[in-house]
């Protein structure tokens, strides 16, 4: 056993234990699912920017900066944008309605705003998405498994989704918070280490420039080879302003002012980080050339590059990143099912441990379901392709809309529902090649906008805010 494997080891049994450790705290749903409303502010700071800083940050960023150069911080630098007006426009607004009315997820404020039906058809859309993104994950797990000791990628896939379904599925929300901020250490430890080792190996960004294989468009921040490379991938902002698993740890806060803070400093954070991955792949570009899957291009660059001691830091810092993500996933995914779907249709009088253990199955179950959508996907940056589109089109008016807009209800989300996904999935398999530039996932943001704007501009008169549109049930704004 080499000694990149054996670190790996040791540190996946570590984030197991810490998670089970913390298991014997969780004594409801509400701690389960919201951490008891109790996170501060250096907590909350630690577990969004780890589940920020995931597969897509790191490994799928990474491959991106290979064949796109200094433009790839978009990739991250999305994120950050997002991050902010999560900090300050969504997230302060959904803790008071959260703490208002005993919020546990997502789809808790989508039936307070909107009534049963649009919580449904966005809580199934979710599942589908989040699949997505989790296969992500699990194939970025995978290849640091078969670059470090040729794990077979069947069996990386199944060996990672263990590792993270274990530690989400004992301590939920909170244990999540505390493993994060073991996983953000070591994370920012490896590529300390690994940023300026790597960066010297190829002569610094002058020797990167001159390398034969090179582009000359390698050092324009503004680049863009088309949909998802350089600043097209702000089109991935929207889903960092209204994911689900991310506003549900702004519910966890103690306070407003903790989710101002913590998730604001976290966005700059971001911003910082995102020149990391830039640089490591056009480092792996000048002394790698002729990689074609972008997946290995990382993994392959600490192995090879760093001491083995440096590498196996920076290795584990790769997979933290990975498993951290994950945690956030599963919380969409348990918290979704559980509360969103079996407590609210199917068992209304289900009691609070029957809703912890409902929520447990249904993060085994989606790690089951990640494992075979990841071993059908073939890159990263595909499976977190569908996720961010899909996730984008489907909350963001609903979500802000229902913040901001007194009269909106649920009409005006079922029609952003219909066409913000229709137009995505006639954009992406139905408009011919000749079109390719159109992106699919700002044609669907497009059509959701308008169709919300225009069931909203034919209202006639107020709302009751009290009893909405189509048996919506609508809070007095002042408490959102």
């Amino acid at each position: 056993m080499n000694l990149h494997l054996a670190l790996l080891i040791v540190y996946s049994v570590a984030l197991v234990a810490i998670g089970l450790s913390i298991a014997r705290l969780i004594k409801g749903s509400a701690d389960f699912f919201v951490a008891g409303r109790s996170l501060t502010a250096p907590l909350l700071f630690a577990t969004v920017l780890a589940s920020n800083i995931g597969a897509g940050a790191t490994i799928g960023a990474t491959g991106r900066a290979y064949f796109d150069g200094i433009s790839a911080w978009w990739w991250n630098g999305a994120s950050a944008l997002g991050s902010v007006f999560l900090a300050f426009f969504i997230g302060p607004r959904i803790w008071r309605a959260a703490k208002a009315n005993n919020l546990l997820t997502t789809g808790d404020f989508l039936e307070l705003r909107y009534g049963g039906l649009v919580r449904a058809l966005v809580t199934m859309l979710i599942w589908l998405g989040t699949l997505s993104i989790f296969a992500g994950q699990l194939i970025a797990g995978a290849a640091v498994l078969d670059v470090v000791a040729g794990v077979p990628r069947w069996e990386g896939t199944v060996i990672s989704a263990v590792v993270v379904t274990t530690t989400f599925m004992a301590g939920g929300l909170l244990g999540t918070a505390w493993v994060n901020v073991v996983q953000l250490t070591v994370l920012l430890a490896g590529f300390v280490v690994a940023v300026p080792t790597v960066l010297a190996h190829a002569g610094g960004l002058a020797g990167i420039a001159r390398a034969p294989d090179v582009p000359a468009t390698f050092v324009d921040p503004l680049y863009s080879g088309g949909p998802l490379s350089g600043w097209s991938l702000l089109v991935f902002a929207p889903a960092f302003v209204i994911s689900p698993g991310l506003m549900q740890k702004a519910y966890g806060a103690d306070s407003e002012r903790t989710v101002r803070l913590g998730i604001g400093l976290q966005a700059a954070a971001l911003a910082i980080f995102a020149f990391v991955p830039a640089l490591l792949g056009m480092a792996a570009r000048a002394t790698h050339p002729g990689l074609t899957n972008p997946n290995i291009v990382l993994p392959t660059l600490l192995v090879e590059q760093l001491p083995p001691w440096f590498g196996a830091l920076a290795l584990a810092a790769v997979f933290s990143a990975e498993v951290s993500a994950c945690d956030a996933i599963l919380f969409m995914l348990a918290t979704s099912l559980s509360q969103d779907l079996y407590k609210r249709f199917l068992h209304p009088d289900a009691d609070d441990r029957d809703v912890l253990l409902i929520a447990r199955l249904a993060s085994l179950a989606g790690g089951a379901g990640g494992v075979v959508l990841a071993l059908l996907l073939e890159t990263v940056q595909q499976a977190l392709a569908i996720f961010y589109s899909l996730l984008g089109v489907s909350l963001l008016m609903p979500v802000v809309g229902g913040l901001y807009l007194r009269r909106a209800g649920a009409r005006e989300a079922l029609a952003s529902l219909a066409a913000g996904n229709v137009t995505l999935l006639v954009v992406r398999f139905v408009v011919p090649a000749s079109y390719a530039w159109i992106d699919p996932t700002v044609a669907g943001l497009i059509a959701s906008a308008a169709a919300f704007f225009a069931v909203y501009s034919l209202r006639r008169g107020p709302v009751d805010v009290r009893h909405g549109p189509v048996g919506s049930v609508v809070p007095d704004h002042d408490r959102i």
